[in-house]
């Protein structure tokens, strides 16, 4: 006879499907993509084993981080809908297990990316996780309701990692990519927040929404996406743009700019009655904004190798 008092125990059992997830593999996928891009976009060319190794290397440290994350945030994760299912709280992993998991893999992937690439991308990669998971999750998260705006440096790293790896060194093109990321992320979030902010109610995370209000979260999204379409257009005219990417770059932040002057001029009875609908579609446009971007910063480096591209 089977044990019915067993069940419960067996569905909560781990699998490796649940210890993956606590990598947050889909925000890994943006922390190699834009760390290749600012890699292959350098001066520098990179012996392919070194890329491949150094990419993986800062793809587990971007999984560490997510780790630590869950680890910290499994309280507010519980009474959040977007996150309840996630292992922790969902009873699949131990919060132990998940710090063992994020601590070990931090230190494998700083290790191991001072050995492939050079020591100041592994001090790089280490600064980028303790600000992750210590000034964002453990501090600024739950203290501020800047803790998107200045949190968002921890996700806009990856890209100057990845510049470092192929030259040793820092340059304003890299940080141009730092920069491209740091100001997407406000808007980004910030629209997603507007047709879920019942979730940081819940777990009473200072979330704009709820300490400025709706009304503020919009003008800040408009004010935010104004200086983000400076900044991306205004890239297209350095090392790093082109022809290509300037015309994908001018395209979409119109589109970004329509969206974010459609969400600043409605009001809450408006999205209520649409089910927020047009701050969905600025939400799904800004996944696609920051891929294509660094999509086109990818084409003209590619371009160059081969004598053409760039200005």
């Amino acid at each position: 006879m089977t044990d019915v008092s067993q069940t419960p125990a067996l569905e909560n059992e781990a699998e490796l499907g649940d210890y993956f997830a606590l990598l947050k593999p889909r925000v890994m996928q943006l922390v190699v993509f834009t760390a290749l891009v600012g890699m292959l976009a350098a001066p520098v060319s990179v012996h392919p084993v070194i890329g491949f190794a150094s990419i993986l290397f800062v793809a587990i440290g971007a999984g560490a981080s997510g780790a630590l994350n869950m680890w910290w945030d499994a309280d507010i994760d519980s009474v959040m809908r977007r996150t309840a299912k996630r292992p922790i709280p969902a009873g699949k992993v131990q919060p132990g297990e998940a710090l063992a998991l994020g601590v070990g893999l931090s230190l494998l992937s700083v290790m191991m990316l001072g050995l492939s690439a050079n020591l100041l991308a592994a001090g790089m990669l280490l600064f980028t996780i303790f600000f992750y998971a210590v000034v964002y999750s453990m501090w600024l998260k739950r203290a501020t309701p800047q803790n998107i705006v200045i949190g968002g440096a921890a996700g806009a790293f990856p890209p100057v990692i990845g510049w470092i790896i192929a030259t040793g060194s820092f340059s304003v093109e890299a940080w141009l990519m730092f920069a491209l990321i740091f100001m997407w992320t406000p808007p980004h979030f910030w629209a997603l927040a507007l047709f879920m902010r019942s979730d940081y109610d819940d777990a009473n995370v200072p979330m704009l929404t709820v300490t400025h209000g709706r009304p503020a979260t919009r003008r800040h999204i408009m004010a935010y996406t104004v200086l983000l379409a400076l900044l991306a257009v205004g890239t297209g005219f350095t090392a790093i743009g082109g022809y290509i990417y300037l015309t994908v770059s001018v395209v979409l932040n119109l589109l970004f700019l329509i969206g974010a002057w459609r969400i600043w001029q409605r009001d809450e009875a408006a999205a209520e009655a649409d089910n927020y609908l047009v701050e969905r579609k600025f939400f799904r446009l800004s996944l696609y904004y920051l891929f294509l971007h660094f999509g086109a910063i990818l084409v003209e480096a590619t371009l160059r190798t081969w004598g053409m591209g760039g200005w």
